[in-house]
């Protein structure tokens, strides 16, 4: 998106915030604390306005996961509100409105679509887009739109854009991470954020079965490829005995991306959904930047970022690991 254009998506999601009384706001599954930051930090944003908000947060996204738990979620509902064709959805950091809850329950012809995101590969399903892929994070549009809207960032607003601001960036350690993240960053310092406190709930405090899980990913860590590949997994039997859930996961493929030579880093869980059939999920990770992982997902019907994106699929173990090599030999 040009300069311009991202100026006039920008002005048409501030009219539209202005102009519509009822919202509802929606983010994608699997949670994460961009995805909670933006969700919370907007429904703040909008009651300012005295406008009439739910989030829809579905039953299956909770409980939160651990480190999110402090996340207030006033005004969440588990189910689309009966009146949804009389709102307008506000979709956060989503790339596409199928991994969304809302996607999944087909919003009704003529519904108005406001699609707020940074993910590159967005696939612009909004009637209107304001999607800025050089933007650290949804929460960094978040916080610019409560700047348009001369709106007060509370020291709640300030939190919850903060750890989306932290958690997308890597604590700041990812390319993504730009002067102005930092900008931002200091600002909500200023309005308040106990940045210890924060950097102690999201990190610190980590549930035994969160280090067993660890433990378990990194004895299984397999090179491929001079170490190109580093890649793990994690089976059903691995959530069982440590008594971990999917959220637990999230970490250990930080360790991986993080070995000398590695071009990929990708962690597989083994998970098991309603219906019974197995399938992994596939996070994925790059450390070089011939490699576009978001690629390498959207070639597996997933998507994400250049650096870090995922897929579900039922190839087994050594079917991942053949497809993985292969799309990294394309790329470099």
């Amino acid at each position: 998106m040009s300069a311009q254009a991202a100026t006039d998506a920008r002005e048409q999601v501030l009219a539209e915030l202005r102009r519509a009384s009822k919202f509802c706001l929606v983010t994608h599954e699997h949670v994460d604390g961009d995805a909670l930051g933006s969700l919370v930090a907007m429904r703040e944003l909008l009651a300012q306005l005295g406008k009439d908000v739910s989030m829809f947060v579905p039953d299956s996204e909770l409980p939160l996961p651990p480190e999110y738990c402090s996340f207030g979620l006033e005004g969440a509902v588990g189910a689309p509100p009966g009146d949804i064709a009389e709102r307008t959805i506000i979709f956060l950091d989503c790339g596409n409105i199928e991994r969304t809850p809302a996607g999944a329950c087909k919003p009704p012809e003529g519904t108005m679509l406001v699609n707020i995101d940074h993910h590159h590969d967005n696939t612009r399903f909004g009637a209107v887009n304001y999607v800025v892929p050089e933007a650290s994070c949804t929460a960094e549009l978040v916080w610019d739109l409560a700047h348009g809207l001369g709106a007060e960032i509370t020291p709640s607003i300030a939190e919850a854009l903060y750890i989306g601001l932290v958690t997308d960036t890597g604590r700041f350690m990812y390319e993504n991470t730009g002067a102005r993240a930092h900008r931002m960053a200091a600002e909500l310092i200023d309005a308040g954020v106990d940045v210890n406190g924060v950097y102690r709930r999201l990190y610190e405090g980590v549930p035994y079965g969160k280090l067993e899980l660890l433990a378990r990913g990194l004895a299984r860590t397999k090179r491929y490829d001079d170490g190109r590949l580093t890649i793990s997994c994690l089976t059903r039997s691995d959530f069982a005995d440590t008594g971990a859930d999917d959220s637990f996961s999230e970490g250990v493929i930080d360790y991986l991306r993080t070995v000398d030579g590695t071009a990929v880093a990708a962690l597989a869980r083994e998970l098991e959904p309603d219906n019974g059939s197995p399938f992994l999920k596939v996070s994925l990770r790059s450390t070089d930047a011939r490699v576009d992982v978001s690629a390498i997902a959207r070639a597996s019907g997933g998507g994400g970022h250049r650096r870090a994106a995922g897929f579900r699929t039922e190839l087994d173990w050594d079917g991942v690991v053949a497809f993985l090599r292969a799309e990294i030999e394309r790329q470099l």
